[in-house]
C-alpha cells in the first residue's frame, strides 16, 4: 500500500516543514548572500530559577529519547562516552542516518535541505531502502572516525554502555526496519550481545509506551504516549540499572523549572526553550545520585503536550525509587523547527553529530551545573 504524509499529522507537518526548508534553500541561492535566517527573533528573557546544584554524581548517566530525542540520545551518550554508561533509543534509527554525503562540500543551507530530505525519506519512511539507507556498518565506521578524530568520545567507553532499543509494529513515523538498523549500529560498533535489549513485538504506535497513560496503543498522533500495558520506562530503567534495580512505587518528588538559556547564552543556535524541568526525588537533596537526561520528541515540548512527557510516562516513579535525577531539557518550536524537533540533521550547524554540537554542549553544561561544576566549554 502506497504511504501519503496526508494520513498521519505528524508527517504532514514535516512536509510542510520541508517544503519551508526548500523554499529557504532556494532564496539563498537565489541571492548568494550566505545562509538565509528563518528564524524569529527571540523573546526577552524573563526572571528564572537557575538550575540546582545536587552534587549529582555524573559516572553512571543514563539518556533516553522518543523519535528526534532517540536520535539526541544516542548523539549525547556517543559524543560524551565517558559518562555514560546507557542509552534507551525509543522509536529512532542509527547514529548520523540523516547526514549527507555533500557535508564539507556545500553551504550550509544546501546541506540542510539534503539532510532534512535524507531524515525523512531514508530515516523514518524507510523509503531508500533500495539504496542502502541506511546501512548500519557504514554509520559504525562514521562513528569510528569522529570517534578518532576526538570529536565524540572513545570507542572503548562506547562498546560497554547498555542499550535498549524499542519499535512499536505499528508505529507509521519511524518504521520498524529503520530501528532494527540501530540495533545492527550498535553490534557493529561493538557493543556485546547481551549488553542490547531490543523489543520489537509490541502492537504499539509512535509513542512513548505506559501502563495506563495516553491513546489507544496503536496510535500514531499527540501526545505520542500511549497505554499498551508495559511499563516502558520500568523496561528500560532495569536494563539500563542492572543489576541493583529497586522496583518503582509512588513518585514524591518535586520538578524544578529552570532557566535554560543560562547553559546557552553563546550558543545563538541551539534551539534551546527559555525553560525546561528537573525532577528531582527527596533522597536526592542530600547529594549523590545519578542524572538520567529524558529527551522528548517532536511535537512533545510543553508548549505541545504541557506536561505530559514529563508527569505520565512514568520517569518520576523509578528516578524516586533509584535515586536517579532526571533532566528534561527542552527545545522550542521556530521557523526552522516547527516541530520542536532536537537536532538529528544539522539544523543547528554542521557540528550537530559531536561534542561540539551547541545542543550537545549545553546538555553537557546542566549536568555539570547539577555536579557542582562551573559553565565551561
Amino acid at each position: 500500500m502506497a504511504f501519503r504524509f496526508g494520513r498521519n499529522p505528524f508527517l504532514e507537518a514535516w512536509r510542510r516543514w520541508m517544503v519551508f526548508v526548500i523554499a529557504c534553500g532556494v532564496l539563498f541561492w537565489m541571492l548568494l548572500l550566505g545562509p538565509v535566517s528563518c528564524t524569529p527573533p527571540q523573546q526577552s528573557p524573563s526572571e528564572r530559577q537557575l538550575l540546582p546544584d545536587l552534587r549529582a554524581t555524573l559516572a553512571g548517566t543514563t539518556v533516553s529519547g522518543l523519535s528526534s530525542g532517540a536520535y539526541m540520545a544516542e548523539q549525547f551518550q556517543l559524543s560524551h562516552a565517558d559518562i555514560v554508561t546507557g542509552a534507551a533509543i525509543i522509536a529512532g534509527g542509527p547514529y548520523a542516518c540523516a547526514e549527507s554525503a555533500f557535508t564539507g562540500f556545500m553551504p550550509d543551507a544546501g546541506v540542510q535541505i539534503l539532510s532534512a530530505s535524507r531524515a525523512a525519506s531514508g530515516c523514518m519512511l524507510d523509503t531508500l531502502a533500495l539504496y542502502g539507507v541506511p546501512d548500519a556498518k557504514k554509520l559504525a565506521d562514521r562513528a569510528r572516525e569522529l570517534s578518532e578524530e576526538g570529536r565524540i568520545g572513545k570507542i572503548s567507553d562506547i562498546v560497554t554502555d547498555r542499550i535498549y532499543i524499542f519499535s512499536g509494529t505499528n508505529d507509521q513515523v519511524v518504521r520498524p526496519r529503520i530501528v532494527a538498523k540501530t540495533v545492527e549500529f550498535y553490534r557493529d560498533v561493538g557493543v556485546v550481545e547481551s549488553n542490547i535489549e531490543a523489543v520489537m513485538d509490541v502492537p504499539a504506535g509512535h509513542a512513548m509506551i505506559t501502563l495506563d497513560k495516553g491513546g489507544s496503543c496503536s496510535a500514531n498522533d499527540l501526545p505520542y504516549i500511549v497505554d499498551c500495558d508495559y511499563d516502558q520506562v520500568g523496561a528500560f530503567f532495569q536494563f539500563l540499572y542492572a543489576p541493583a534495580v529497586k522496583p518503582a512505587g509512588p513518585a514524591a518528588g518535586r520538578f524544578v523549572e529552570f532557566d535554560q538559556q543560562a547553559f546557552a547564552s553563546d550558543l545563538p543556535k541551539s534551539g534551546l526553550a527559555p525553560t525546561a524541568l528537573l525532577y528531582v526525588p527527596p533522597s536526592c537533596d542530600a547529594g549523590g545520585c545519578r542524572v538520567h537526561v529524558a529527551f522528548h520528541g517532536c511535537q512533545q515540548n510543553r508548549d505541545s503536550v504541557e506536561a505530559a512527557f514529563t508527569r505520565d510516562t512514568g520517569y518520576g516513579r523509578w528516578a524516586d525509587a533509584n535515586k536517579v535525577v532526571v533532566l528534561f531539557p527542552e527545545v522550542e518550536k521556530s521557523a526552522l523547527n516547527p516541530l520542536g524537533c532536537w537536532d538529528w540533521w544539522g539544523y543547528t550547524g554542521r557540528d550537530y553529530l559531536t561534542r561540539d554540537a551547541p545542543q550537545t554542549r549545553a546538555v553537557r553544561r546542566m549536568l555539570g551545573r547539577l555536579a557542582g561544576a562551573e559553565i565551561k566549554n
